[in-house]
């Protein structure tokens, strides 16, 4: 995740026009969103409209139908319609007899024309024309068509069935319902009773139904206008402004960046779901980190959970697997707007095995110089003896040294052991040399170190580096303990035994102890007894980290017993206990951690092997 280019920046991607050339108009995408959203609200209302019309014709010329067609029923039952067509149909089997051959005047003033005429201008009907059985109009608003056959073909009705029909007559056009009339002592069809509505009454009829949609037609058009305006506010807030070959770039850079840098990247919104995870965060983290995953379900550390959890922008040291890493965590926001939580993380594993190595080297040199400075004293007083001539006490002296003579001696490559008792247990000269330059620390904190009356190391030693790092966490913690407890002197106790090819490692001190609510969550990331901000990356690693070099190696790591702060009647016994130097014979009173780290010494007898680190 990357900040977004400027304004500025994302103006100067727009293609220059060449000379000669007019420069194109650009339009914004949520500008031609708009736009077509405004085209498609108006063809998808327009389209609803004309079928809405269309409907509302078909419905008013069936509904006029059905209207003619009962008028048509009422005209044809009449007994006077019935009467009149009958006797004409009766005449017209006879020569130079029948409507056909009846005068205008005749016909005009017949009871037939009379009764439709009434008819007609009761309903509203454009007309009401009755014929006989030849289709000779007996009733017909327009009295010159009287006598004449009908435009239409009434064969329909003449044959006994009903007929609805839209016609075309001179009369214009016509919605047109015509029913069969029957003589009133029978069921013979003799004439039929056409009834008409004009097609421009259905249309306007229409069209005052349809101007009454007109103000709902307009409504929806602009909630729809409305509804687009708003979609494209929207989909600018989205986009933060961006247009689409702008988040192609985006999406194209950050790939390249987050893909392309040494550290794992790791995005998360809001709302818990990663989006962004790169192959580096992967492979570090030990997790199938996917777009659209949830945090909580990747199987993440509780350290690397809590750096999420509390973005500070804090480095942190974590373990995950048999990596040591660094991650930090800050949140990101854009003009108010929260995106989330990037998480880095850098892999520390082979620096920490480098500080590893060289915690070891500065071991074994700060026990060269010990061994250099203990040489040189001793070395003054053989020249001051010989100085003065006094050749049988410098005898003396060099004997005491060699071992050979006097009170005894440890040996050269031993000799600082004189400041730490019991040394010469211990038969390895690296593992001597880190206790004794862990003694030396410990008197410049004022802390004495001891070796425990049961210390025995009869060969020596493998995987050195790891054997540094288990027992030297182990021995500056206790140093730290004791030093800030309240048992006086304070007092850290180690020994070391070993059982076969299996190194024991028990550390006591006469600190203040481990607190009970974090005996149980004490080898965890991140708990620490200590204060967290004193160190850079946080606390609460090194326990950790040793244990899991422990168990890498087959072995473990555990607190045997947390301790406490001492009680009045625990520092009588304490001082009843003292010896001749003051000092009483073993620590107690603190915790007491005991490491096991299988297969890391060697017998004098047995073949080396290549050292594990």
């Amino acid at each position: 995740m990357k900040p977004y280019p400027s304004r500025s920046r994302r103006r100067s991607r727009s293609p220059v026009p060449g000379p000669g050339r007019r420069p194109r108009l650009r339009v914004r995408l949520r500008t031609r969103m708009l736009l077509l959203q405004c085209v498609v609200v108006v063809a998808v209302l327009a389209s609803a409209f004309g079928a809405f019309a269309y409907d509302t014709d078909q419905r008013l010329v069936h509904q006029y139908q059905q209207r003619a067609l009962a008028i048509a029923r009422t005209v044809a039952s009449e007994p006077t319609v019935r009467a009149g067509a009958a006797r004409y149909s009766e005449t017209n089997d006879r020569p130079g007899q029948g409507a056909a051959h009846e005068s205008t005047a005749t016909l005009a003033a017949n009871a037939v024309r009379e009764r439709a005429e009434t008819v007609s201008k009761s309903t509203g009907s454009l007309f009401v024309v009755v014929t006989d059985d030849r289709g000779i109009r007996l009733a017909h608003p327009d009295v010159s068509e009287l006598g004449k056959k009908v435009s239409t073909d009434p064969s329909r009705a003449l044959s006994g069935r009903e007929e609805l029909a839209v016609h075309r007559a001179h009369l214009g056009e016509e919605v047109v319902a015509k029913v069969p009339v029957r003589a009133t002592d029978s069921s013979r069809v003799v004439g039929e009773a056409n009834v008409g509505v004009s097609v421009a009454a259905v249309h306007a009829q229409a069209a005052r139904v349809l101007w009454g949609g007109v103000g709902w037609l307009v409504a929806a058009l602009l909630l729809g206008i409305g509804a687009s305006v708003l979609l494209a506010r929207r989909w600018k807030r989205l986009t933060l402004g961006l247009e689409p070959e702008e988040l192609a770039g985006l999406v194209q850079e950050q790939e390249a960046v987050v893909h392309g840098i040494g550290e794992g990247v790791l995005a998360v919104d809001g709302y818990g779901r990663v989006t962004v995870a790169n192959d580096e965060v992967r492979r570090l983290l030990g997790t199938p980190a996917e777009p659209g995953s949830r945090l909580d379900r990747l199987g993440l550390t509780p350290r690397v959970l809590e750096v999420v959890g509390e973005p500070e922008g804090r480095p942190v040291m974590a373990v995950v697997g048999e990596r040591v890493l660094v991650v930090s965590a800050r949140r990101v926001e854009r003009d108010g707007l929260d995106l989330g939580t990037l998480l880095t993380v850098k892999d520390r594993t082979d620096v920490e095995s480098l500080t590893r190595q060289l915690d070891a080297v500065q071991t074994m040199s700060s026990a060269l110089r010990a061994q250099r400075h203990e040489f040189a004293n001793r070395l003054h007083v053989l020249s001051g003896l010989l100085r003065q001539g006094h050749i049988e006490g410098a005898s003396d002296y060099v004997d005491s040294l060699l071992g050979t003579g006097g009170r005894g001696g440890t040996g050269p490559l031993e000799a600082p052991g004189a400041t730490l008792p019991g040394l010469e247990t211990v038969k390895d000269p690296y593992l001597s040399a880190i206790l004794s330059a862990k003694a030396a620390q410990a008197r410049e904190l004022g802390v004495t170190l001891l070796l425990g009356g049961a210390t025995w190391v009869d060969g020596p030693v493998t995987a050195r580096v790891d054997l540094t790092t288990v027992l030297g966490n182990l021995i500056d913690n206790a140093l730290d303990a004791a030093r800030d407890g309240t048992r006086r002197p304070p007092r850290v106790e180690v020994e070391l035994m070993t059982v076969e090819s299996d190194l024991h490692i028990t550390v006591a001190d006469s600190g203040d102890g481990v607190p009970a609510e974090l005996t149980d969550a004490l080898f965890e990331e991140g708990i620490s007894t200590k204060d967290h901000t004193s160190a850079p990356g946080g606390r609460g690693v090194g326990l950790s980290l040793i244990r899991q070099i422990a168990r890498g190696r087959g072995g473990d790591i555990r607190l045997t017993d947390p301790g406490g702060p001492p009680t009045a009647t625990e520092i009588d016994e304490a001082d009843e206990a003292t010896d001749l130097t003051g000092e009483p014979d073993r620590v107690t009173g603190g915790a007491v951690f005991v490491a096991r780290l299988p297969h890391v010494v060697r017998h004098p007898d047995t073949p080396p092997a290549k050292d594990r680190t």
